[in-house]
């Protein structure tokens, strides 16, 4: 025995290097053995990288669904839908369509005397909301067992990932589901790069400290338009700037001339097939040299948005290194939202499909529900996403909400349509609230009677397309929604009368 410790004793001393890399080398042997079988013990059973709409959404069903789970955050839970999207911009056209009202009040036989706005305390609300929802989502954490892992994430390998906080600290933490959810930030384009003060995205027209004079909007996509109705409403000289030849170009041709003439009653300049060339920041502003169909025109004003649409957060989160495919910026994935990579699913803005927050959100279940499925924690498989029947919103006054098929593209598909379009003009709801403007169109088969598409502009109509995104899941006919009794008087039986009008059959036309 005493002989055998001299010996090690000496192995020590002479060769410390070789006992070192013969035990680092068992070490890495024994974990790939067990990983291979399923034996390593993971920290996690599911960890979630960003808090936006898909990934809290995926946090909460996977620790619903039985799954440790933890999600990881470099800013804000919520992400940008809540802190500086959907949520604080919702505020703040609340706060306009307020002022408008006001506005309008002796239309309504009241009167206001002197009313004004506050920029300040505006902006202030909106922050406010912003913060509550931020803070609404760090309870719904703790009250799923969700650990919150703040800093940035990227991906080791295919069940580690490491976390890097705001102080440089690193911790590393393994899991055996990763689902990334890292959502997008808004684009730069390379004429107009935005410097946050003169030329500005998104997150800085959501909190300038002083509202200004006029402003150049490039883009009218949803935030484009929802920030000039806001700024022009509260007095700003707005001038939008589009590429494509109509404003909402993704909308139903009809929307976009219904929209740009709303504009430009409201004094709002819109300018379409042009596009901004360059930008100089000036003492004053910015001066914008705008390429149009008759030459070039320049722009001056305080503050130019650019509204030109999203890019990816993919860069720097470790797909390169395990070679998880991409297409165009996008995560390539299946039905269920898995990578080509074992263990590796994505969500949200980072795949292909709408870049919508109630996209990521039922993306996140369908992807959760599929793993859970998958391990015994499920009872079903989980149906795919129907990208043809995700409602679209635009929060603009007058809003804009759509689902399916444009007039065009069911045309272009092959269809012969029947086309119905029903004024809220000649609604008694709309007539009483005073709230005219706008319509609804629908798209018909004309063979089998499927309802291909539904188009809305006008007040509230973002709460009224729900009812159609339901008909067309259950494969509803325009018979069955004739027979249907819809409320009276409301802005939603204006679906009916337009299903009418598209049969020849109005009776309020």
């Amino acid at each position: 025995m005493q002989g055998r410790k001299r010996l090690h004793a000496k192995l020590l001393l002479v060769y410390p290097e070789l006992i070192t890399f013969v035990r680092s080398l068992f070490k890495k042997v024994h974990y790939l053995i067990y990983q291979k079988h399923n034996f390593i013990t993971m920290a996690y059973d599911v960890i979630v990288v960003g808090s936006g709409p898909g990934g809290y959404v995926a946090a909460i069903r996977a620790a619903q669904l039985g799954f440790k789970t933890a999600i990881v955050e470099r800013e804000s839970l919520g992400g940008i839908c809540l802190n500086w999207g959907c949520i604080p911009t919702k505020a703040l056209l609340k706060s306009a369509q307020v002022f408008e009202y006001i506005s309008h009040a002796q239309d309504y036989g009241v009167s206001v005397e002197g009313a004004k706005h506050d920029f300040e305390a505006i902006i202030k609300r909106s922050r406010g909301v912003a913060d509550k929802m931020s803070k609404g989502i760090q309870f719904l954490m703790k009250k799923n067992k969700i650990e919150v892992l703040n800093g940035f994430g990227k991906l080791n390998s295919s069940k580690e990932l490491e976390v890097t906080a705001a102080d440089g600290s690193v911790t590393k933490h393994t899991a055996k589901h990763i689902v990334l959810a890292t959502g997008a930030r808004s684009r730069e384009l390379p004429a107009l790069p935005i410097d946050g003060k003169k030329i500005i995205g998104y997150r800085e027209a959501l909190t300038l400290p002083t509202q200004p004079k006029s402003m150049i909007v490039v883009g009218s996509g949803a935030i484009g338009v929802e920030f000039a109705y806001f700024y022009s409403t509260l007095g700003t000289k707005v001038t939008i700037v589009e590429f494509m030849d109509r404003i909402v170009p993704v909308e139903d041709a009809d929307i976009s001339k219904e929209l740009e003439k709303s504009f430009k009653k409201k004094g709002i300049e819109v300018m379409t097939s042009s596009s901004v060339e360059k930008a100089e920041v000036t003492a004053d502003g910015v001066k914008a040299t705008v390429k149009t169909a008759n030459g070039e025109q320049v722009l001056e004003a305080e503050i130019l948005l650019s509204a030109a649409g999203v890019s990816t957060n993919i860069e720097n989160i470790g797909l390169e290194s395990l070679s998880i495919a991409t297409d165009k910026g996008r995560v390539t994935v299946d039905p269920y939202y898995k990578t080509n990579v074992d263990g590796i699913y994505a969500i949200g803005d980072i795949v292909p499909g709408q870049a919508l927050a109630h996209v990521a959100m039922k993306e996140a279940v369908i992807c959760i529900e599929a793993i859970a499925q998958k391990e015994g924690k499920y009872h079903h498989v989980p149906a795919v996403l129907d990208y043809g029947n995700v409602p679209g919103c635009t929060y603009c006054s007058p809003e804009i909400a759509s689902v399916g098929m444009t007039e065009k593209a069911a045309k272009e598909a092959g269809y012969e349509v029947k086309v119905g379009k029903f004024p809220f003009s000649a609604s008694g709801k709309a007539s009483a609230a005073g709230a005219t403007e706008g319509f609804v169109k629908v798209v018909i088969d004309a063979k089998y009677g499927e309802w291909l598409g539904c188009h809305m502009i006008g007040a509230n109509v973002t709460e009224i397309i729900a009812e159609t995104v339901t008909a067309r899941k259950l494969e509803t006919t325009y018979h069955e929604q004739l027979d249907t009794i819809f409320p009276h008087p409301t802005m939603s039986e204006a679906v009916k009368d337009a299903i009418e009008v598209a049969l020849g059959e109005a009776i309020h036309l």
